[in-house]
């Protein structure tokens, strides 16, 4: 995204016949060795794991009526996206680890480009809104139905994924549009943008340019809107007198903060690193984290933190237990 389109190649590489309409080799992420097929496993048992929470989650919400509002709504779409973005990465990686073919097709490369890409701006948006319906909570609590209907917040999901889905579509198609040569080698666990613009035979400046503008609108323009958010709420609650109050908005908004802490902590790390402190493996380490490990932490965020949550938690586990003994 951002920061990788920063960097001007300075040598051009010229096209090798028979190379450019190949398949693309992904080099992955581990090797054949004891230690890197434990870390596998561990990759793996996280992959499901959050997949396991995020459609626990799914359908906690879609289940107890308690949870039928625009928030957890909301919350839904982005347990939603997390699925979404771990089928797509850790289905191929695990198959070409497993059988030992690295190939990928430059179509299914540009679907991987696209879904990536929508899914990581959808969730920027959503959490923009999921910023506001807790500013209104909390700063207009009696206004809550007006300010945040179901419409309101039924517009701010499509956009959300339109929005998402218009850059990865731009970025996917501009990508695949270069001529590519030399081995087709991508060293990478997934088909990333900005690593696979490194193998194009042309001149790529100023399509780099072009995407770091608005991977840098995809992230500011969302992560404003949060820190305005945050900014009147927290306005809001420091005029509070009851400590009681303050310590109920400070919970409602504590486990939104944590899971926006998270995905731009991991965006700024990555993206925002001077140059000489980037490297293709560190690039890959950390998008394990992003990709895997931060879906996995969304859920267990959520239902910790809230009673409502852990209300319906235990409710459905009550209802699995007595279907046992039934």
């Amino acid at each position: 995204m951002c920061g990788k389109y920063q960097k001007r190649r300075q040598n051009i590489k010229t096209p090798n016949s028979g190379k450019r309409t190949g398949d693309f080799i992904l080099l992955g992420l581990f090797h054949h060795t004891e230690a890197h097929l434990f870390l596998f496993s561990m990759v793996l048992t996280i992959a499901f794991g959050s997949l396991m929470g995020n459609a626990l989650m799914i359908l906690l919400i879609h289940q107890d009526v308690r949870l039928h509002t625009p928030m957890y709504f909301l919350l839904s779409q982005l347990s939603l996206m997390d699925m979404m973005l771990i089928s797509t990465i850790v289905p191929k990686m695990a198959a070409d680890y497993l059988s030992g073919k690295k190939s990928i097709s430059p179509a299914g490369c540009g679907l991987q480009i696209f879904f990536f890409i929508t899914l990581e701006g959808s969730e920027c948006f959503l959490l923009a809104s999921m910023s506001y319906d807790r500013y209104v909570a909390v700063c207009h609590p009696l206004r809550y139905p007006v300010l945040m209907s179901w419409q309101l917040c039924l517009r701010m999901t499509v956009g959300s994924w339109s929005l998402g889905a218009a850059d990865g579509l731009m970025q996917a198609a501009a990508t695949l549009s270069f001529p590519f040569c030399g081995a087709h080698e991508i060293n990478h666990f997934f088909c990333e943008a900005p690593t696979l613009v490194r193998l194009a035979c042309a001149d790529t400046f100023v399509f780099e340019y072009v995407m770091y503008i608005c991977c840098v609108l995809m992230l500011l323009v969302p992560f404003s809107l949060i820190l305005i958010s945050y900014s009147l709420i927290l306005a809001a609650v420091l005029q509070m007198h009851s400590r009681e109050a303050r310590k109920k908005a400070f919970a409602t908004c504590s486990s939104h903060l944590s899971v926006v802490g998270l995905f731009y902590g991991a965006a700024i790390f990555i993206y925002m690193r001077p140059k000489s402190y980037r490297s293709a493996n560190h690039d890959k380490i950390v998008s394990v984290f992003y990709t895997i490990f931060t879906p996995l932490l969304n859920p267990i965020i959520y239902s910790m933190r809230n009673s409502e949550v852990k209300g319906a938690l235990r409710k459905c586990m009550g209802q699995c237990a007595a279907l046992h003994h039934k």
